[in-house]
This record gives structure tokens, sequence and C-alpha cells, in this order.
């Protein structure tokens, strides 16, 4: 008989647990692929200044996402440790997402004021909320094959939210907002915080926290932290976090940069046409009617047209990916599916490092190789942090979940903060200029780089640690689902 704490998850309880992540990436996605965006061309902050906002409030979000798991390990309801604080931050998230995205009348040194202080409270609300929730995948269930589950139905929403941003909210920006992008982003993002708060709370009512520590475990914060440094498997996750969200904040925040940058805008136009985009703007003009959708009509529009269509091609390609992903893992272990297939996905993004400027169906084909391959890897992050947990509570007969979680949300933070500081200090260090109608070269091949070699590179320095330092194989993962098992059951009978 399976224990008590390895049910089979039902697909309700699956759904629901993956729209929390659907809500979340809504706001994640919208940060990791528009914010330098958002900054530097909607809201005219200076690159250098975007950078700092990144930089700093990122970093101290995450120093607080440290302490947010030693406080999740120590909550206590009738609910449950983690499930409470998605219920607790449903809201408080959708406002400060709707704020972190509005452009109120200020001062360029109001500005950088109101859009630090909003980004921090927002990567804070987001640690509160995202940490709970991604510690409540390691203790719905102790089953491996479960859990792998569980994360490929989680990244299927991922996806959906990827697809809804990266392909959905550039044509929504400019069409509801008339051309107007600030006002177009203040309306989409209600509708995102709206949509969001609904997830949250679908997912509270319909999941359940199963694996719990033994009720006579106190250990105290210093013991958390010496089992987390001593933890071989958690110090690689670590430096494997911190690199991946480093890449997809360059690569995700630079890509609208390369669209309406680097590739011509003759080209794209050619590759719109011969993919039958104006047939289909006047379908869908049938519908909406043309005032709508008029903004697509103008020339300047096809960088934002052939980045969705790109960014459609690849999200879509990511979820047959991560469909594949499950049964792959479940054969050879998630450490050599991950390690294989972010090197391939690396790969991928070296070739577009020397693609001349009107190549675009290239860059179409690429992205969506690219989008296949890395989804691959997606679902498999956050159930090897879950594996890294079990392996904590084997070696140490403790569990706390949450730190290890907030640990590798920590490394997440510091990756994106990096990342994006980064992208926007490299920026302003090639010569970019938001209020120029030209970019100098210098500008146009520093973005260039920053959506290939770099992203690419640093992809499979992280593969490259992850295979050669990671212990965790597919023969360790058996055998520390069949001990815990053990010891759940004999804890359970001991109790009973």
């Amino acid at each position: 008989m399976r224990p008590s704490t390895s049910p089979q998850l039902s697909v309700l309880e699956k759904i629901g647990y993956s729209l929390g992540d659907l809500a979340a990436n809504l706001i994640f996605q919208t940060l990791m692929a528009f914010l330098t965006f958002f900054y530097t061309d909607v809201y005219k902050i200076s690159p250098g200044s975007a950078s700092f906002i990144m930089l700093t409030g990122g970093f101290i979000g995450a120093i607080f996402n440290l302490a947010m798991g030693a406080i999740a390990d120590r909550t206590q309801t009738k609910w449950g440790k983690f499930r409470p604080w998605i219920l607790w931050t449903s809201v408080p998230f959708g406002i400060i997402a709707l704020l972190a995205f509005s452009t109120p009348s200020f001062s360029e040194s109001g500005k950088i004021a109101y859009a630090f202080v909003t980004y921090l409270i927002l990567v804070m609300v987001y640690s509160a909320n995202n940490l709970p929730y991604s510690a409540l995948s390691g203790v719905m269930t102790g089953d491996m094959r479960e859990r792998n589950s569980l994360s490929s139905y989680r990244f299927v929403a991922v996806m959906i939210a990827q697809f809804i941003v990266q392909v959905l909210l550039l044509p929504l920006v400019i069409s509801i907002g008339k051309g107007d992008k600030a006002a177009g982003f203040e309306k989409v993002m209600t509708v995102f915080a709206i949509t969001g708060v609904i997830c949250f709370l679908i997912t509270f009512f319909t999941t359940k926290e199963r694996v719990s520590p033994p009720k006579e475990q106190k250990t105290p914060l210093v013991q958390d932290l010496s089992d987390l440094i001593h933890n071989r498997p958690w110090l690689i996750m670590l430096g494997l976090t911190v690199l991946v969200f480093i890449t997809l904040a360059i690569k995700g925040g630079m890509n609208i940069f390369y669209f309406k940058y680097y590739l011509t805008t003759a080209s794209q136009v050619a590759f719109l046409d011969n993919l039958g985009f104006g047939s289909l703007l006047n379908s869908l003009e049938s519908i909406t009617g043309k005032a709508a959708l008029a903004e697509f009509r103008k020339p300047g529009s096809a960088p934002y047209a052939t980045a969705s269509v790109v960014s459609a091609a690849s999200t879509l390609a990511m979820i047959v990916g991560i469909i594949c992903s499950k049964s792959l893992a479940d054969k050879i272990g998630k450490r050599n599916v991950y390690a294989i297939f972010l090197t391939l996905s690396g790969m991928t993004l070296l070739v577009i490092n020397f693609l001349p400027q009107t190549a675009v169906s290239t860059v179409f084909a690429l992205q969506t190789l690219h989008g296949f391959l890395y989804g691959i890897t997606t679902p498999l992050l956050w159930a090897m942090i879950a594996d890294v947990a079990d392996y904590s509570e084997w070696k140490n007969n403790r569990r706390a979940t949450a730190i290890i979680f907030s640990a590798m949300i920590f490394g997440l933070k510091v990756g994106l903060s990096f990342g994006g500081a980064i992208a926007a200090w490299l920026l302003s260090t090639f010569g970019y200029d938001a209020e120029a109608a030209v970019q100098t070269e210098s500008a146009i091949q520093g973005i260039r780089l920053l959506v290939s070699l770099v992203p690419g590179l640093i992809f499979m320095g992280g593969a490259t640690l992850l295979l050669f330092g990671y212990r965790i194989d597919k023969k360790m993962e058996d055998k520390l689902e069949l001990d815990l098992q053990a010891r759940r059951s004999a804890l359970l009978e001991t109790h009973n």
C-alpha cells in the first residue's frame, strides 16, 4: 500500500496548483521580458537608472527571501505552513503589480524613486507569495513520479502565461492603448492583476499539504543554515539557478530590442507578408473593427508583430518540450536530462550570434528549436529542488522545505536582478539611447551579443556545473524515495 504522504494527486489538485504559477508568471514573465523596455522606452528612465533599480531592489528582495523561508517553515495554521501565504498575499500581489507598471507624471528623480519603491515592494510580495507556493510542491506528495507530473502541469501553466505575455502583451498594449504604450500597459496589467488574484484563490482552495516534519522537530534557524551550507546538491542548485536566471533575464529583456533595432524592418515586413500576417489582420478586423488593430498597419509596428510571432512559435515549442520532459526524466533522471538539453538550447543561441540582420526566418526557426530544447528542462529545475529538500531530510533527519526553496528563489532573484541590471548597464555602455531614431553600430551589435553569445555560453556553463557537481542521479532519486517512504511509514505507525 502507498504511504499516505505519497498519494496519487488528482488532476483537479494538479490543475489547481498549476494555476498559482499561471498567476505569478503573468507578472514574472512581464518583469523578465519587458521591465527594461518599460523603464527605458515607456517610462523614459535612463538605462543606468533602470540598472540601479533592478540590481538594488532585486538584491534587497533576495535577502528578504531568505528570511521568508525561515518564516514559512515555522508557520503553523489549520491550513498548513505554505497554503496560507498564497491566500494572504493574493490581493497585495495584484495591487502592487499594477502600481509597478503605472506611469505617474513625476520629475526624473521622482520617476526613479517611484519605480524603485514599487519594484522593491513587488519583489518582496512576490517572495512572500511564490516561495511558499514553490515549497508547497515539496509537501503535497513524497512520490518522485508524482512530483515530476506535478511539475509538468505547473510548467504548462507557466508556458500559457509566457505565451500570453510574450505573444499577446505587446499587441494588447499597442491596441488597447491606441499607440499609447503607457496607457496600454496600465490597462493590460489591471486584467493580469484581477486574473492573478482569482487563480491564487483557486490554488489555495484545491491543494493540500501532506508531507510534514515530525511534530517534535524544533530546529533552530542556525541549524537550518548549517544544513544548507553542508548540502552539496543545494550549493550546486543555487549556482545553477543564478546562472539560468541571469541568462533568462538578459535574453528575455533584450529580445524586443533585438527585433526593434538589430533585424531590419524591411526583412521583418517581408517575413510577416510570407506568413500571411496581413490576411490575419483582415480576418481579425472583421471581428474587432479596423480601429482596434490600426497600429499594426503602420510600418514601424513590424518589429513588435515579428517579436510576438517568434515568441508564439517558441512558446508552443516549449509546451511540447514540457510534455516530453516527464518521460525522459523518469527514464534517465532529472540531472542528465537537464544538463543535456540546457547545453543543446545554449548551442542554438550561439548560432544566432552569426546571423545577418536580414535572417528573420532563420531566427524564427532557431528560436523555435531553442524553445523546444529549453522546454524539456523547464519543469525539472523545481522538481530537483524538491529532491534536494528530500536529500536534506534523508541526510539530517530534519525537514526544512521552505528554507531550501527560499535559497533557490534567492538565487532566482539574484539571477534576475544581476541579469536585468547587466543588460541595462551594457545597453548604456554600448551607447543605447531610447530617444534616438537610429542606434549606433556599437549599440546594435551589443544587442545582438546579449540575445545570443552571452546567454548561450552561460547556459552551457550551468549545464557543466550540474553534470559534474550534482550527485542526485536517477539511482540516488530512487534510493531517496524508498528510504524516506520507509521512515515516514514507520513514524506514522509509531504515532498511531
